[in-house]
C-alpha cells in the first residue's frame, strides 16, 4: 500500500545531475544530500546523508551511457532509500535504457526491457516516471504504476515559436514506418501534413532503396523521431527527402540524443539544417556539432513530480 510522503525529496545519481538540479530549481527545493561513487573494484557505493523516513522520494537517473553503471546506481539507490524507510520511491528515468530490446526479434533473444522492469520493481520502486519510451508496450512490463511523458509538446512549442504562420505549409516526416503514429500526433498539433520515408532492400547484398510517401517537393520538412543513436537512419532519411522528394530544407528533432559512434560526423555532413534534442541525456559540447540544439525537459518533469506528490492527475502534463 502506498503512503503519501510527509515531504518531497529529490536525489540523483551520476548519469544526469544537471537535469536533476534544473528540476529542483523549477520546484523550488534543494537536491538531496547523497553521494554515489564506486569502490576500487567498480562496485557501486551509495551514501544518503539525510533522513528520508516517511518522505516522498524521487530518484532522477537516466540509464544512459555507461548504461550498466547508470542502471546499477539507480537500483542501489532505490534499495538504500527503501531500507531507510522512505514513504514512497519514484524512479524518474528520463531516458530508459534497454527499451529497444522489447521483444524477441529472432530465436533465443532476451527481452531485456522486461528484465530491467523486474529489477526496478524488485529493488523497491513504487512507481516509474519516464519520457518517450521506445516501445509503448513496455508500460505493461511493470507491475507498478508507470507514467510515460511525451516530449512532443516541447517540440510543438519550439517550432510554433520558430516558424509561426509558416507551420501550415511545412511537412512532418516519419523517418521510418515504425514511427508513423508518433509523427502523426506531432503533425496534428502543428496542423502540418505528414510524409513517410520508406526504406527497403529489394534483394540481398543490394543497396537500400529510399521512397518518400507524401508530397514534400519544395517544402520545409521536420523529421520527427524518438531517439538518435548513430544517426544513420536520420541522415539517410534527410538525404532522401532532398534528393528523392525534392524537399526545400530539412530540420530534425528527437527526444533522446544517444549520439553513439559516428553520429556527430554524420549530422555535421548531412543536409539537416538543425537537430533539436531534449536533455533527457546529458548535453554534449555543441561546438563539436553546431547543428544540435538542446531543449529542457525540466519544466515538464518538475510539474509531473509535483502532481505525483500532490496526488492529482497528470493528464494536463500530457497535453
Amino acid at each position: 500500500m502506498f503512503t503519501h510522503g510527509k515531504d518531497i525529496k529529490i536525489f540523483t545519481g551520476n548519469s544526469n545531475p544537471k537535469l536533476a538540479e534544473d528540476i529542483c530549481k523549477e520546484i523550488g527545493t534543494q537536491l538531496g544530500n547523497a553521494e554515489v561513487k564506486s569502490f576500487a573494484d567498480g562496485e557501486v557505493s551509495v551514501s544518503i546523508y539525510e533522513t528520508v523516513r516517511g518522505s516522498d522520494v524521487f530518484v532522477v537517473q537516466s540509464t544512459c551511457k555507461p548504461v550498466n553503471d547508470s542502471l546499477m546506481e539507480l537500483l542501489v539507490m532505490i534499495d538504500a532509500l527503501r531500507r531507510a524507510s522512505a514513504g514512497r520511491i519514484t524512479a524518474v528515468i528520463p531516458y530508459f535504457g534497454y527499451a529497444r530490446q522489447d521483444r524477441k526479434a529472432k530465436a533465443r533473444d532476451p527481452i531485456s526491457a522486461k528484465l530491467v522492469a523486474n529489477m526496478i520493481t524488485a529493488a523497491g520502486a513504487d512507481r516509474v516516471l519516464t519520457m518517450d519510451i521506445h516501445a509503448n508496450q513496455i508500460q505493461g512490463f511493470f507491475d507498478i504504476p508507470m507514467d510515460n511523458l511525451l516530449g512532443n509538446p516541447i517540440f510543438v512549442d519550439y517550432y510554433a515559436k520558430k516558424f509561426g504562420g509558416m507551420c501550415e505549409d511545412m511537412v512532418v516526416v516519419s523517418p521510418d514506418v515504425g514511427s508513423v503514429a508518433r509523427a502523426r500526433a506531432f503533425a496534428q498539433k502543428l496542423h502540418m501534413n505528414l510524409a513517410i520515408v520508406d526504406k527497403r532492400r529489394q534483394k540481398a547484398n543490394q543497396c537500400e532503396v529510399m521512397n518518400v510517401i507524401g508530397d514534400v517537393a519544395g517544402k520545409d520538412c521536420i523529421l520527427f523521431d524518438d531517439m538518435v543513436d548513430t544517426a544513420g537512419s536520420l541522415c539517410n532519411a534527410a538525404k532522401a527527402l532532398v534528393e528523392v522528394g525534392g524537399a526545400k530544407s530539412v530540420h530534425a528533432c528527437a527526444s533522446h540524443g544517444v549520439l553513439s559512434g559516428p553520429a556527430l560526423e554524420r549530422i555535421n555532413n548531412s543536409v539537416i539544417a538543425e537537430l533539436a534534442l531534449l536533455d533527457t541525456i546529458p548535453a554534449i559540447d555543441t561546438t563539436a556539432c553546431p547543428k544540435i540544439k538542446y531543449l529542457s525537459v525540466a519544466p515538464m518533469f518538475s510539474e509531473a513530480i509535483e502532481r505525483i506528490y500532490q496526488e492529482i492527475s497528470l493528464s494536463k502534463v500530457f497535453r
